[in-house]
């Protein structure tokens, strides 16, 4: 079968990145989609055709245009039919059908490092059997560029709330939304975010506050998410009357519930190009819809940071995530000043000092303590990785760094899973982001000129 241009430009992409492609600038595409797997005996979405083939025909779809990033909702019990005919590379694992699984899953030409389901705290069956499933959303950290020295990561999320306008379904819908919300201020601090999916939410609905406090949500560390749709189509302001949209909807301007949120960080500027409705490229060969949603399409332009980078992350995706960005976000030209770790078997801790004094310390109080002071004109400009397994997980057992003097500092024991994080030309190790609990989980380093 011959592949489209867009189709072969995602698996280059794809074979690049598993390649450890250095890149600090490029764009990607994120489409999210209900496609309406729900058992035909319990409801056939009013959409025509059988919808085991309209599934397959799905799946083939996602390829052959060649979209990186596709979120999917409601993939319940025609989900394998997807699978069978898609051929993106990374593709999440079902939680199962109805009544066991959350219905969402990925499929992705961009591999990530980290995947994790979590579960509403509310649902509401006050108009629809939101309860039946256990629904909710899901993370997961993309490497758009995975070289090891300088990285660029998005956390996508992938969610579907509560349906109904009922004031039970209301409720459970916008504590839905604040539980995502209070996800990204622990699990995404300091990064770059992309939030999709099918919120059965509308701006024009009374009861509907949460899409807004999405939006209105704080970023300590840069700008706030933004709706591409209203972005784009509605220059930043909420529209107050858009029209409701028929499916295939007549007009991007009109709304549907199915959004897609984002926001850049220090690390990666992050900007939506292009946002639409794609139904007409997902039709039967009939004519006929394939889903009763619209899916939608954004288009995404970035950049690595012009004051802050990071290398890729090292080590397994366990414990608490902590981020040194926000804090040196805020820092006129951050430099370290002294170097510090604790390790002994393994690496408990790793920390730093800047030279106006602020402390970044991250990971457990075991082990022996090591330091280095650097001089007025030495920079922390290399480190050095090794990770083992503890109790069933993969851990940080080694670090050495080594300064722009040769001088090096080392704690932990090595093994022979190692890895070298160089900082690009000109710039510096300031900081740190990772995982964290009584030793260091997972780690990267952060960069700033020097």
């Amino acid at each position: 079968m011959k592949l489209s241009t867009s189709r072969l430009a995602a698996f280059s992409s794809a074979l690049l990145l598993e390649g450890a492609l250095a890149a600090t600038s490029g764009n990607f595409d994120v489409l999210t989609i209900n496609v309406a797997g729900l058992p035909a005996i319990l409801n056939d979405n009013g959409v025509p055709g059988d919808k085991a083939a309209n599934a397959a025909a799905m799946g083939a779809k996602f390829s052959e245009y060649g979209i990186d990033v596709v979120q999917l909702q409601e993939d319940f019990n025609y989900h394998a039919h997807i699978y069978r005919t898609n051929t993106h590379p990374h593709r999440t694992a079902t939680s199962g059908g109805v009544p066991f699984g959350s219905g969402l899953n990925t499929v992705s030409y961009l591999p990530w490092v980290d995947f994790r389901r979590i579960k509403w705290n509310k649902c509401s069956d006050a108009s629809q059997s939101d309860c039946l499933t256990p629904k909710g959303f899901t993370f997961m950290r993309v490497a758009i560029s995975s070289d090891s020295s300088t990285a660029a990561y998005v956390d996508f999320y992938n969610l579907h709330a509560d349906a109904g306008v009922e004031p039970g379904d209301l409720t459970a819908r916008n504590d839905n939304v604040k539980q995502v919300v209070d996800y990204i201020a622990t699990w995404s601090k300091g990064n770059a975010v992309v939030v999709a999916g099918d919120f059965n939410s509308r701006y024009t609905r009374t009861g509907d506050t949460g899409i807004r406090d999405l939006l209105a949500s704080e970023n300590p560390s840069g700008p706030r998410l933004k709706d591409a749709w209203v972005e784009l189509l509605y220059n930043n302001v909420i529209p107050q009357s858009p029209s409701s949209c028929g499916n295939p909807a007549a007009n991007d301007l009109c709304e549907i519930v199915d959004k897609v949120f984002y926001r850049a960080s220090p690390l990666l500027n992050l900007q939506a190009t292009d946002v639409r409705y794609d139904t007409l490229r997902f039709l039967q060969a009939d004519g006929n819809i394939l889903t009763d949603h619209n899916p939608v399409l954004v288009n995404y332009t970035w950049s690595s940071g012009a004051s802050l980078r990071q290398s890729s992350l090292f080590g397994g995706p366990h414990g608490t995530w902590f981020s040194d960005v926000p804090v040196l976000a805020g820092t006129n030209k951050p430099k370290t000043a002294t170097i510090t770790f604790r390790g002994g078997s393994r690496l408990d801790s790793v920390g730093l000092t800047l030279t106006d004094g602020t402390i970044f310390a991250h990971g457990g109080t075991g082990g022996s303590v090591v330091s280095l002071a650097l001089g007025a004109t030495e920079y922390w400009t290399q480190a050095e990785l090794c990770s083992g397994q503890r109790n069933g997980q993969t851990r940080n057992f080694y670090i050495r760094a080594v300064t722009s003097s040769g001088r090096s500092l080392t704690a932990g024991s090595a093994t022979s899973s190692c890895q070298t994080f160089t900082a690009p030309s000109g710039w510096e190790i300031v900081g740190f982001v990772g995982q964290e609990g009584s030793e260091v989980d997972q780690l990267a380093f952060v960069y700033a000129p020097r």
